[in-house]
């Protein structure tokens, strides 16, 4: 049985390949990969014993696991080298400045638009946090959040801040650090800013600098090629995971939570097209170009796994400028995550203040919520990233028990695909409001 199955999983990528040979369309092959994979994992989860699934899904993730590997394998040389070539190629440090603030801003002010989505959602719902079962799993992960509440609230606004700034640059490229993505970048701007430092004195070695950056940003760019390509199959054996893992009776329980939650996450790509079309750029346009890039962050459910097809669809989809784009992908990976840091910890805030006799409801603390979630989802990143934090971090500075945010873990993966989503959407929205609004587009 173990032989069959490896053995369709084989057929079925050697048919991708030659359906992205026949058309040519990589968005295309991906969501066809992931259609084939989410139905795959879900007969084989169907007909298959609890040996055979994790035998099986050894074998195949060895493509899914990875694909996922090699995009981590680039993400840090993609960051160091793009940014420090797109920031060559300014005319001035200033415009430095300019583009974080802009990235920054559209950032955490959709950040805050989701936690405000979020809120209307548990109200639309009902939702609450009484009738949750905690079984073997859910117990565990209450342990594991509790352990990691205590690190956290350990750390104050200005250490994580301070976390950002790299004393080992060498150590950062290796990915050390949680904060090592934004570490990089800062570097990587230094360097840039040294360079153009360099130029205004000498003309020739700031151009010999120049030349040489590009050369080896082309070559790192060449090498992202070859894994993009290899996207339709990642996505494929990824899926085949969540379909074969999926606790189906799980998601019906708490089917109106992950309903909400879907909900709220569509609103906000919503908003991100209402804000693009307000800029005079066509929504449905750019959800087409982005399309293969978001499937991918969905299927992954990783942030800075996504860096190098961000990236790559921000500068040659979208013409984004490519200072622009690094910027946005970069900081989008680990600050204003829409889905992460803003829609679900506002969501478990609400729905847990009632059981301390909060009112959630009222204006003062609903602006305090949002508030409070927009400036976590600044600092997340110098504690490791990801909802669990974020949640943690919120309901820690609100006193509010950090209880439910375990008792939600069977169904974490299925809602993190879609924030994984909305985050990578963030980013790329950031950077393309921000092109068009800095009049740097390529």
């Amino acid at each position: 049985m173990l032989f069959l199955t490896l053995a369709i999983f084989a057929l079925i990528l050697v048919l991708l390949g030659y359906f992205y040979k026949k058309t040519q369309k990589l968005g295309q092959t991906v969501f066809v990969g992931l259609l084939l994979g989410l139905g795959f994992g879900a007969l084989l989860q169907n007909i298959g014993n609890e040996n055979l699934i994790k035998t099986a899904l050894d074998w195949i993730n060895l493509v899914g696991g990875g694909y996922v590997r090699l995009l981590q394998m680039i993400v840090m040389p993609l960051v160091f080298v793009s940014i420090l070539s797109a920031i060559t190629r300014l005319n001035e440090a200033r415009s430095l400045g300019k583009i974080s603030f802009s990235v920054l801003s559209v950032l955490l002010v959709t950040t805050a638009i989701a936690a405000f989505i979020g809120i209307i959602m548990v109200q639309i719902f009902g939702l609450t946090a009484e009738g949750l079962v905690a079984g073997e799993r859910e117990l565990a992960a209450q342990n594991r959040v509790l352990g990691r509440a205590d690190q956290i609230n350990a750390l104050s606004i200005p250490a994580m801040l301070l976390s950002f700034i790299p004393k080992n640059p060498f150590a950062e490229l290796t990915g050390a650090n949680p904060t090592s993505i934004i570490s990089v970048v800062i570097f990587s701007a230094f360097l840039g800013v040294a360079a153009l430092s360099l130029r205004k004195e000498n003309q020739e070695l700031g151009d010999r600098i120049a030349q040489g950056v590009e050369t080896l940003n082309k070559l790192v760019a060449r090498l992202v090629r070859f894994v993009i390509r290899l996207t339709p199959y990642g996505v494929f054996a990824l899926m085949i995971k969540m379909g074969a893992t999926s606790k189906w009776v799980d998601i019906l329980n708490l089917g109106s939570f992950i309903i909400a939650s879907y909900i709220a996450i569509f609103l906000m790509f919503v908003v991100h097209g209402a804000l693009l079309l307000l800029s005079g750029i066509s929504p449905i346009q750019y959800y087409k170009k982005v399309m293969p890039t978001l499937a991918f962050a969905f299927s992954s459910r990783s942030s800075a796994a996504t860096i190098p097809l961000n990236i790559e669809t921000q500068t040659d989809k979208l013409g984004n400028n490519p200072a622009i784009a690094n910027f946005s992908a970069t900081f989008g990976a680990t600050i204003g995550q829409n889905g992460c840091a803003g829609i679900y910890p506002a969501m478990l805030a609400v729905m847990i203040a009632p059981t301390v006799g909060v009112d959630p409801f009222t204006f003062s603390y609903i602006v305090t919520l949002v508030l409070v979630v927009a400036i976590s989802s600044f600092g997340i990143a110098g504690v490791g990233g990801g909802a669990t934090f974020a949640a943690i971090v919120v309901l820690s500075t609100l006193g509010l028990p950090l209880e439910l945010v375990g008792l939600l873990i069977s169904i974490e993966p299925l809602i993190d695909m879609g924030r994984t989503a909305l985050n990578v959407n963030g980013a790329i929205t950031a950077g393309t409001l921000s092109s068009k609004w800095l009049k740097l587009k390529e």
